[in-house]
């Protein structure tokens, strides 16, 4: 009999359900926590007992995998005892990889992936007699759930439906939506909108990146459940280094005495770094000390690099390439501004929180998700949207100012620590709830939201 792929992130202790109903240590479980239980199968809760199921239907990697850590992480600073049910094999908590957000990880993964779109929307949909079964059947065993945390997916609609006929309070994170421009068209459009819809009204609440993303589902979808907007975010903890550190890493890529403006994401035509790196090449004689560290890959990574190599800029502009997660606050750390050329119209990149939290002042586009979360000259600079003329200057001409960067930098710091930590994002949710639960009196979730 197969494992059901229920994995349960309780505490630090990982488990995975089994066929028998009994829970089973995680592969992933490290030791030195099992020498610390004093037993594979012991793990501490809050005496409160403030409990959360979190779902999501990706498979937890590259920036997926940041944002359910972030969240779950803010959650558990707040006492709350969260469980994780995701599909087989996606542990957002696995060893660290240098993983390509465009690489599937699994070869079931890989499979889905590379169905045929009308084939692969039809698993998408039919995957939710699964969730309905795992979700039912985790409540029933856990029926002091005080309420349910979803990241959506297209066509998912089985937590919300499990969760209003057990009558539980369910939070949904819209990342996705049939009413935007998508990399992968949607072939059953129609359905996918009528599917969303129907998860939008009936969600206890809804959480959006941007006022931008929330205006354009509210337009599509009249008489959607309340909303609020919640930006991504950074921990402070996590993106923190000393001179040291600094001068290690630069010395490491012979960056001593220069000013160093770097890349963090993926190499793809909607990014726009190729197109970057081609306009500030022509430029860099203006800024001697100027030097470019690049870090990701992707589908334009041999462009640049072919680029790099045929204009003999390899002392100038350095490819570090894909990195695991864990190794990017030593890389931001060797950096003194950040550029990222290009964005979504209606996302909340998590690198610019990155950048921002370890005092790397970053050169945006001013798209409106973005104008929420810098303050231009403050903690920042922005430059019109598809202005890449225009980016290079603002690189070229703040690269001559390192004093200025640092003080910028610090404020953006300063920004992140004060405002813009997953905990901070998880406190407007709990402030979210109570105030739906003075509105409609949900019985289910008082005593988590009194209590945090």
């Amino acid at each position: 009999m197969s494992w059901t792929g229920v994995i349960l992130d309780m505490s630090e202790v990982r488990f995975v359900m089994g066929p028998d109903e009994t829970m089973r240590p995680s592969p992933y479980l490290r030791r030195d926590i099992l020498r610390h239980t004093g037993s594979t199968m012991k793990t501490e809760r809050p005496v409160d007992n403030d409990h959360v199921l979190y779902h999501h239907r990706t498979q937890g990697k590259a920036v997926e995998g940041v944002h359910i850590r972030g969240v779950i992480g803010g959650m558990r600073a707040k006492g709350l005892s969260v469980d994780v049910l995701s599909l087989p094999g996606a542990d957002p908590y696995a060893p660290d990889r240098a993983i390509s957000p465009t690489v599937q990880t699994t070869a079931l993964a890989k499979l889905v992936s590379a169905l045929p779109e009308p084939l692969f929307e039809a698993v998408e949909f039919a995957y939710n007699f699964i969730v309905a079964w795992r979700v039912w059947r985790y409540l029933g065993r856990r029926p002091d759930t005080r309420f349910i945390y979803e990241r959506y997916s297209m066509y998912l609609f089985a937590t919300t439906l499990i969760a209003r006929w057990m009558n539980k309070p369910i939070f949904i994170e819209v990342n996705d939506s049939a009413f935007v421009e998508r990399v992968r068209p949607l072939f059953f459009a129609g359905l996918a909108r009528a599917v969303e819809r129907w998860v939008l009204r009936r969600a206890t609440g809804l959480i959006f990146v941007s006022t931008r993303f929330q205006d354009i589902v509210a337009q599509r979808c009249p008489g959607m459940a309340p909303a609020i907007v919640s930006p991504n975010a950074a921990d402070i903890d996590q993106f923190s280094f000393s001179a040291s550190q600094r001068a290690s890493v630069r010395e490491r890529y012979g960056f001593d005495g220069a000013v160093v403006c770097g890349y963090l994401g993926a190499f793809v035509p909607w990014h726009a770094i190729d197109s970057f790196v081609e306009k500030v090449a022509d430029r860099l004689a203006e800024a001697p000390r100027l030097k470019l560290l690049l870090v990701g890959d992707g589908a334009t990574f041999a462009k640049v690099a072919a680029f790099v190599s045929e204009r003999g800029l390899a002392d100038r502009i350095v490819l570090a390439g894909r990195v695991r997660h864990s190794e990017v606050p030593e890389l931001l750390a060797a950096m003194d501004l950040a550029i990222l050329p290009s964005a979504g119209s209606y996302t909340s990149p998590v690198k610019l929180f990155e950048f921002m939290a370890c005092g790397v002042a970053p050169v945006a586009p001013d798209l409106d998700p973005i104008c929420e979360v810098l303050e231009s000259g403050r903690t920042g600079w922005l430059f019109p949207t598809g202005d890449l003329d225009a980016a290079v200057d603002v690189v070229i001409a703040r690269s001559a100012e390192p004093d200025r960067l640092r003080e910028v930098g610090d404020a953006a710091r300063e920004y992140i620590r004060a405002e813009r930590q997953w905990v901070n994002n998880v406190e407007q949710l709990l402030a979210f709830s109570r105030s739906l639960h003075e509105e409609r009196g949900y019985a289910a979730g008082e005593a988590a939201i009194s209590r945090v």
